[in-house]
């Protein structure tokens, strides 16, 4: 993939999970409306903390991802909430999936990015 195409992706990719992060603690962005089982498993997530946690890794993510400092690394954690964002938004909020479908893309296109950093854990 070339440097610059590269760069501007894991840029978009920090931007956007940091965006998102840093809103599950300062609610700056409207939360859009749900329906009884989307509620039901948000509020779910939430009293249990796990979307503190997810609030948590997202913004760490960004931050590795815009510094370019372990970014590999968070690329590969990030990928549990990409698919998991397109997966609650397939079967719960399937009006919202749009821009979890592109979390997910832009994630696996980072992760292309950073292949030549993963070629050690693939060789047998």
């Amino acid at each position: 993939m070339n440097s610059k195409v590269f760069f501007v992706i894991r840029i978009l990719l920090g931007l956007m999970v940091l965006v998102f992060g840093l809103n599950k603690f300062l609610q700056f962005i409207p939360p859009f409306e749900l329906n009884e089982a989307g509620q039901n498993y948000f509020m779910a997530l939430t009293s249990t903390q796990t979307m503190t946690m997810v609030a948590v890794v997202e913004i760490a993510a960004g931050i590795a991802l815009i510094t370019n400092k372990f970014g590999a690394l968070m690329s590969v954690i990030l990928m549990s909430v990409s698919v998991n964002a397109v997966l609650f938004h397939a079967t719960l909020a399937p009006e919202g999936i749009a821009p979890a479908l592109g979390l997910l893309l832009l994630n696996i296109l980072v992760l292309v990015g950073y292949k030549s950093r993963y070629e050690g854990m693939l060789k047998a």
